[in-house]
């Protein structure tokens, strides 16, 4: 499913017009994007969660020279599926 087709999903189950589903889904990716921008952490119970963990420089290879090089420490996000959602998975 991409985004479109998502849209298209929230606007049915909503009853709302694709506009609104698409300004709602925009919406709380731009939410989530903040808050995880400013080092927050987001719960959905029964959905999951997202949260930002530090990721420190380290030594890698290039795998077409074998040469060794060194990789940059940055930040990244992590997301943690709910018990519901895993459970709707298997």
């Amino acid at each position: 499913m991409n985004k479109s087709e998502l849209i298209d999903a929230i606007a049915a189950d909503a009853g709302i017009t694709k506009a609104a589903a698409k300004l709602a889904l925009e919406s709380f990716l731009g939410n989530v994007g903040e808050t995880l921008k400013k080092g927050g952490k987001i719960s959905l119970v029964g959905f999951g969660s997202w949260s930002v963990s530090a990721r420190a420089a380290r030594d890698g290879r290039n795998p077409q020279t074998g040469k060794t090089i060194q990789i940059a420490a940055k930040n990244v996000v992590k997301f943690k599926a709910g018990a519901e959602l895993e459970g709707a998975v298997n």
